[in-house]
């Protein structure tokens, strides 16, 4: 059994890593590993955000994050599953899924109602993954596109 905890500030370099390991893994841009950990030193401050972080001191092997929000559809709070990422080497041993096991029961805990996960597409892999754990697509049987549009604000 993989040992959990939830990440607290001084854990914001560990997440930041990881976050940008995943990110390099799937060739993704996005910002270096120093500023990913600067701002998820403060993220973690917050009473809506969740990082769990498996593993240990010096050999963490992956991380969850998600974020709660207020929903009118619902009394209790949305999670968004952000990320969830496990080093390569050990992928398929149980890690993910104690990671996601884990979230659920403490959004449930923290009042959750339900939670969102985007998968791609084409990644299917991923999809038989969470599919496994009950999460559905929107239209069960369906393969369901549902486009994200993004725009910086900052620049």
């Amino acid at each position: 059994m993989e040992t959990l905890l939830v990440a607290r500030p001084s854990h914001a370099e560990v997440v930041g890593q990881l976050l940008r390991d995943f990110n390099d893994e799937f060739e993704t841009a996005g910002p270096p590993a120093a500023d990913l950990a600067r701002r998820f030193r403060a993220l973690l401050e917050r009473e809506d955000v969740l990082v769990l972080l498996a593993g240990s001191e010096g050999a963490w092997t992956g991380f969850a994050y998600l974020t709660l929000r207020p929903t009118p559809y619902y009394d209790g709070r949305l999670a968004q599953l952000e990320e969830l990422y496990v080093v390569p080497w050990l992928r398929d041993r149980g890690i993910g899924t104690a990671l996601l096991t884990e979230a659920v029961r403490i959004v449930r805990e923290r009042g959750g109602a339900e939670m969102h996960i985007n998968v791609d597409e084409v990644d299917t892999d991923t999809r038989r993954f969470y599919e496994r754990h009950g999460f559905v697509n929107i239209e069960p049987g369906e393969d369901y596109r549902m486009l994200c549009y993004i725009r910086e604000l900052a620049r």
